[in-house]
């Protein structure tokens, strides 16, 4: 028994401990394991010129410094409105929130002068074989995403952020996910069953894979319906045929444990792990391929149920690299119809240069870009 109260404690204690700082050489919550809770939000900067735009930006990096770091908020005037809308007290928690900022390609349109200095990397999603996308549901001018512990705090920091940039940027698409505990141990599995991001990079292998010299990476969202009432009826020796792995202990089919390492060449043919499962076609695991890899973070979300009475759950897949065309989508062609395709359904989503990080208090997301 006492054992358990020390082991309780310590698990308390870790969850309480700031996560990081907000400045640094990258952004937050791309390095950093995925939080329970998250919001992806998509935005259409109606700013009228540079100047305007550079003015969100600097207001979006001291809304982040102020929720990133918490503190009792300052102080209404008599007959004005309160500052802080109080969903989490009189004091905000400091070192529980992730922010994340990125921007797409059209904000290099003509509206603010900057057509020049879009990378050439960064292009609009295009329409993959196999997708439903609704426009309604893609692409944008910045991204969003803020990651915490506990709802309320991602609720509370997307409301702080949206009503300090009324009038410069209105929210195109949003979608809320979460992250399921380890069960039992583990990666967190998806809406599938499956563990989700088991052959991620490792850390030493961010630097030639995710960030771009200046401390950027390249964010690639996709929200991917999960047909769930199908998959829930086909056996578990399907299911995992499909994906390659096993289901319960998220090892591949050659191997016992989750993070075993499928031994591809020594079946050429696919007698065990299927030429065409999932894992053996986004990563097949040769030195051509190798510089392929992505950052992966996965995110499950549920919509409640659609006007079918089906139920409405999917992923919000992320992903970060250096060179969407030559990792992102070269994984995303090897997919293509892969058996996979008739359990899930991509409608939406964009691609979105991620700035580099905040170096100080004078600094602000995209100084480099404006300046």
């Amino acid at each position: 028994m006492a054992a358990a109260s020390v082991s309780g404690a310590a698990a308390s204690e870790a969850s309480a401990r700031p996560l990081r700082g907000f400045h640094g050489a990258h952004q937050a919550g791309i390095e950093e394991a995925p939080l329970p809770r998250t919001t992806v939000v998509s935005f259409d900067v109606i700013a009228r010129n540079r100047a305007e735009l550079t003015d969100l930006m600097r207001t979006i990096t001291d809304r982040a410094r102020v929720l990133t770091a918490g503190g009792v908020p300052d102080g209404a005037g008599i007959s004005g409105p309160p500052t802080d809308s109080g969903m989490l007290g009189p004091e905000v928690p400091g070192g529980n929130l992730l922010v994340t900022v990125g921007v797409g390609a059209s904000l290099f349109d003509g509206r603010f002068g900057l057509a020049a200095r879009r990378p050439d990397r960064l292009t609009a999603m295009p329409t993959f074989p196999n997708d439903a996308l609704d426009p309604a549901w893609c692409h944008g001018d910045l991204s969003l995403q803020l990651s915490a512990r506990d709802e309320d705090t991602v609720l509370h920091a997307l409301r702080d952020i949206a009503r300090h940039t009324r009038g410069a940027a209105q929210i195109r698409w949003r979608m809320d996910g979460f992250v399921s505990p380890p069960r039992p141990s583990g990666t967190p599995r998806n809406l599938l069953g499956f563990r989700d991001g088991t052959a991620n990079p490792a850390p030493a292998d961010l630097g030639k894979l995710v960030w771009t010299p200046d401390g950027g990476s390249f964010l690639v969202v996709r929200l991917i319906r999960m047909l769930v009432e199908f998959w829930d009826r086909i056996g578990i020796s399907e299911q995992e045929q499909l994906i390659g792995r096993a289901r319960d202990s998220g090892a591949p089919l050659d191997g016992d444990r989750e993070f075993d390492e499928p031994k591809f060449a020594a079946d050429p043919i696919g007698k065990v792990i299927p030429l065409t499962s999932h894992i053996r076609l986004a990563n097949p695991r040769t030195p051509q391929t190798a510089g392929n890899r992505i950052l992966r973070r996965g995110f499950n979300y549920d919509r409640g149920v659609d006007a079918a009475g089906d139920l409405d759950l999917g992923l919000i897949f992320t992903c970060y690299q250096r060179d969407i065309p030559s990792q992102f989508e070269a994984v995303q062609h090897r997919l293509k119809d892969e058996p996979l395709v008739d359990y899930i359904r991509p409608f939406g989503g964009g691609y979105f240069l991620v700035l580099p990080g905040v170096r100080d208090a004078k600094d602000y997301l995209g100084r480099a870009l404006l300046s």
